[in-house]
């Protein structure tokens, strides 16, 4: 690993945690699809009752956020951004993206969306210490 990357370890950690989590949602969509008896390429019918409608949701609303979150960690990385709050808001991430995945999996929808807000901020958190050079 280059010498200049050796204090974001943590956050090159998130972001491979965080394609690891995707993989998961991947696995678990496609066995909850299974169990539905879902016939690929037909519409999912949104009914957040239905496991496998939560599961396409969990995964696409990860798709929605994961190359923000790698872009602008690369931004935080490469403006040399104070390294234990890129860290921190790298890992923040990802535990709020994980919290979300398993509340959206148990249809807990308050503490689902307090988790999508954590995500979010911590997406904007890195912007900013990027930005403001902190």
């Amino acid at each position: 690993m280059q010498e200049w990357l050796v204090p974001y370890t943590p956050s090159i950690w998130a972001a491979g945690t965080t394609a690891m989590l995707l993989i998961a949602q991947i696995v678990v969509l496609d066995v909850a699809g299974i169990r539905a008896g879902h016939v690929p390429g037909a519409g999912v019918v949104a009914d957040h009752g239905n496991f496998f409608f939560r599961a396409v949701r969990a995964h696409a609303n990860t798709n929605e956020s994961i190359a923000a979150f790698i872009l602008v960690l690369a931004f935080a990385v490469l403006t040399a951004a104070t390294p234990r709050w890129v860290n921190g808001l790298a890992w923040m991430y990802v535990l709020a993206r994980t919290a979300h995945m398993l509340c959206y999996y148990a249809d807990a929808r308050i503490p689902r969306s307090i988790c999508f807000v954590a995500g979010t901020l911590a997406i904007v958190g890195l912007f900013v210490v990027a930005a403001a050079g902190l």
